[in-house]
């Protein structure tokens, strides 16, 4: 099946996250945790003070599938593109951008915290239970819109999932003739 890995293009100011969404089935397959004061990480128990829900926005190298007009394949994000869009989120302002399922525009949400993971052992993602690979872009989101809050603390919405434009970088999986087919190509050329 063809892996398209997605990149920043840096010539296009448009590239890159523009918001984050609130979802109950986040394709990075990595469920938000909410914080209280005692740190405990049940979300049915969200402190009403804190309500910050932390997570996973982009996990590098992470094969996501995707079905578009009866087209089956695979996204990914380099760690490289993983630190540039988490980069480029906030240099261009976007904090406050959030969606809920990519559909319904949240007002009084906004990104508090963000991180890329560097450290198996050390990592406040490490002290709060949430695996992840190293390169992994964390946020943490300040939750004040009530109906957001109340679907979180319900299990209705359960990690993040990023929105924004990214150029396509094609890898192409050989099925076994066309890989002979090439090999053959190439011989050919050499032979010339």
């Amino acid at each position: 099946m063809q892996i398209i890995e997605l990149i920043i293009d840096e010539a296009d100011n448009e590239s890159g996250v523009e918001a984050v969404s609130v979802v109950e089935n986040p394709a990075i397959e990595l469920d938000f945790i909410a914080l209280k004061e005692q740190k405990e990480m049940k979300l049915a128990e969200v402190d009403a003070e804190k309500r910050i829900l932390m997570g996973a926005a982009l996990v590098p190298d992470k094969l996501i599938y995707r079905n578009q007009d009866d087209q089956e394949f695979y996204i990914r994000f380099s760690k490289d593109t993983v630190r540039k869009a988490s980069e480029l989120f906030f240099k261009r302002g976007y904090q406050s951008n959030t969606t809920e399922e990519h559909e319904i525009k949240l007002d009084g949400n906004t990104v508090v915290e963000s991180w890329i993971k560097e450290d198996e052992v050390n990592d406040k993602s490490v002290k709060y239970g949430l695996s992840a690979p190293i390169g992994t872009w964390f946020i943490s989101m300040k939750i004040d819109n009530e109906e957001t809050y109340r679907k979180a603390k319900e299990g209705k919405l359960k990690g993040f999932s990023i929105e924004g434009y990214f150029a396509d970088r094609y890898a192409m999986k050989l099925e076994q003739p066309e890989k002979e087919l090439l090999e053959q190509i190439i011989k050919i050329l050499q032979d010339e």
